[in-house]
């Protein structure tokens, strides 16, 4: 598969090591399953992944699920992000999403500014640029 990709956590306690093996040092450990990361590098049955933050390390590819996540990460100044009913900015909100939210991916057209998404029960759009765990053009389907 292409490099870069994004995948998300499979577990909710998830070590990532300066190497790719298990004699390498543990560097940090992830405590939130579905978090979305993107794999930057393989090497056997190891991803070298980079968070939202930047952190970059190994994991084994068995705590890695396809299922596609994303991090809601505001683009402006206000706290919350607005999840709306419709892929346009004037259209009603469903619900207000603050930073650090993992939302499911639904679907995202090829260089659409706009991915819909579900968080919990409630489905609807967000802004690409509000959201970490999706490609500038990528297409999801």
């Amino acid at each position: 598969m292409p490099l870069p990709r994004f995948a998300a956590l499979r577990s909710d306690e998830v070590n990532m090591r300066v190497g790719p093996s298990t004699s390498y040092p543990i560097e940090w450990t992830f405590q939130r399953r579905d978090l979305p990361v993107q794999i930057i590098g393989e090497f056997q049955l190891w991803r070298r992944i980079r968070d939202a933050d930047g952190a970059e390390g190994w994991v084994h590819s068995s705590t890695l699920a396809g299922r596609r996540t994303a991090l809601v990460r505001p683009a402006g100044p206000g706290p919350e992000v607005m999840l709306r009913r419709r892929a346009e900015e004037a259209a009603s909100p469903v619900a207000r999403l603050r930073p650090g939210v993992i939302a499911r991916l639904r679907e995202c057209g090829a260089e659409s500014p706009w991915c819909e998404v579900q968080v919990a029960g409630h489905r609807g759009f967000l802004r690409r640029a509000e959201i970490w765990g999706v490609g500038a053009a990528e297409e999801i389907k």
